[in-house]
């Protein structure tokens, strides 16, 4: 038997999880070539350094238009430079990705395409690396966290009505993401490897409260098992 929506909504409420209406006026009030952002947020849980270190050799798309998606970088600031990174814990990570998702991925690459950015590794002055980068300024650069915060997102959230502040960053979008894969039955340890976190118990912690409570888990498969029975 499904969860009550009302029961969903607290449990989603107790972990600042955002209403889906909320990240489609966010999306929708952000300039185009910057909409991929929200979607690899809530369809992956990418953190925001990573989606703007996303390269098309990152992609492995099936035919039927799902596939997975390798993170192995993230644009990061080291010394008021741009840089390539590795994410965070150092550790790259598979995330499958939905059909859905990847039309969204192929329709952004139309619009605008892709463009290499050689920026350093790691550090500043360390050896360069030229990466074909799904997300670019209009100025064919890499994206900075900062200006993007400052000159995309903040005044994405002032004209959907939202004051900004530290719980209004895109890493709300992770706690989207963890959230619908958890009303979705699925496991902590995917969810773990999934979002990039180095042992699946932090994950636990923080998302327990997000899980289907346990007599709702032995309500349902007590009603399959009696709708078995009573259909031989």
């Amino acid at each position: 038997m499904p969860q009550a929506p009302r029961a969903q909504a607290s449990r989603r409420r107790a972990t600042g999880t955002w209403p889906v209406e909320r990240v489609i006026a966010i999306r929708n009030s952000l300039a185009e070539r910057y909409r991929l952002a929200v979607d690899l947020g809530v369809g992956c849980g990418m953190r925001q350094g990573e989606i703007f270190g996303l390269s098309v050799d990152d992609l492995d798309f099936g035919d039927s238009g799902s596939g997975w998606l390798q993170v192995q970088r993230q644009v990061k600031i080291v010394r008021n430079r741009l840089v390539f990174g590795l994410p965070k814990n150092d550790k790259d990570r598979r995330i499958p990705v939905s059909a859905e998702l990847g039309k969204h991925l192929q329709a952004h690459m139309t619009r605008t395409p892709p463009l290499k950015v050689t920026l350093p590794s790691e550090v500043p002055g360390g050896e360069p690396t030229t990466v074909l980068l799904i997300m670019t300024t209009p100025r064919r650069n890499a994206i900075k966290r900062q200006t993007f915060d400052a000159k995309a997102w903040r005044p994405a959230l002032r004209r959907v009505g939202l004051v900004p502040d530290r719980s209004l960053g895109m890493h709300a979008l992770r706690h989207l993401y963890a959230s619908t894969l958890l009303d979705a039955g699925e496991s902590i340890k995917a969810l773990a490897e999934f979002l990039g976190h180095s042992d699946p118990a932090f994950t636990l912690r923080r998302y327990a409260h997000l899980m289907p409570t346990t007599e709702h888990r032995s309500r349902a498969a007590v009603d399959k098992l009696l709708q078995k029975i009573s259909n031989l």
